[in-house]
């Protein structure tokens, strides 16, 4: 059942937000070849508990996992696409690297996810990948308003990948409700029909995270259990944003 927050829980919300896009800021600056993502994830963790809050990744196990996830910050490289476990591997120049974070503040949870090229430049596939993929996030949070439809996000987010791209769209995977819990309904899927699911309404908050990849859309499990990549080991990206649903439409809670 979706939920719907108050205004006062938007607020804090909107305070956690603006704390996740500061870490997610300072990690992304020590995104750099020769860095292992264990050092980013633990980089993550210590700047969230210093800021007072909490996070929301570390030990967390929803129904289906192996084991609860052992970090608080994932970190996919490469035809990685989410949920992988950092570790002692080492960044290289040109990786496409996603590093997906969330966390509790006041008993509310919030998630972001962003995706780099390591070294700032990298192969022409993968910059267009990445920037096709933040710019379909921003596409379906665009259609966001009280009494849109649930699937308006996901197809304008499909639309604007078949229109500007050859990429395809994870679609065994999609975004989620947030707040109470880590994932709550609805589920929000990257693609669909205009002007059906179910009617947004002010106060439901949402977590929007377009899944790209560069060759087929389907995935498999990699060996840890958690991690998620391509099964033809080709590329994708992956953007997201906590989103609360507002009367003339929409206020982005994870940015500053």
């Amino acid at each position: 059942m979706t939920t719907i927050k108050t205004k006062e829980e938007i607020k804090i919300l909107k305070e956690g937000g603006a704390m996740l896009a500061q870490v997610l800021d300072e990690v992304e600056k020590n995104i750099e070849e020769g860095v292992t993502t264990k050092y980013l994830d633990e980089l993550a963790e210590s700047l969230i508990l210093k800021m007072g809050a909490t996070p929301s990744f570390l030990n967390y196990h929803p129904g289906g996992a192996p084991r609860p996830y052992p970090a608080s910050l994932c970190t996919c490289i490469n035809e990685e696409v989410v949920h992988s476990i950092p570790s002692e591997r080492k960044l290289k120049n040109g990786d496409l690297f996603s590093f997906d974070l969330g966390l509790w503040f006041k008993k509310l949870c919030v998630d972001s996810a962003r995706t780099k090229i390591v070294g700032g430049k990298g192969a022409k596939i993968a910059e267009k990948l990445l920037w096709i993929t933040e710019n379909s996030l921003y596409e379906g949070i665009s259609v966001i308003k009280e009494g849109a439809k649930l699937n308006d996000i996901g197809h304008a987010i499909e639309s604007y990948v078949k229109k500007e791209s050859n990429f395809e769209i994870v679609r065994d995977l999609a975004g989620h409700g947030v707040g109470y819990k880590v994932h709550e309904d609805p589920y929000v899927l990257n693609y669909g029909r205009k002007g059906t699911g179910e009617t947004l309404v002010e106060g439901m908050v949402l977590a929007l995270e377009p899944m790209i990849t560069e060759g087929t859309w389907q995935i498999k499990h990699s060996s840890d259990g958690w991690g998620i990549e391509t099964q033809d080991g080709k590329l994708a990206a992956h953007f997201e944003h906590t989103v609360a649903v507002t009367k003339d439409g929409f206020d982005i809670l994870t940015e500053i």
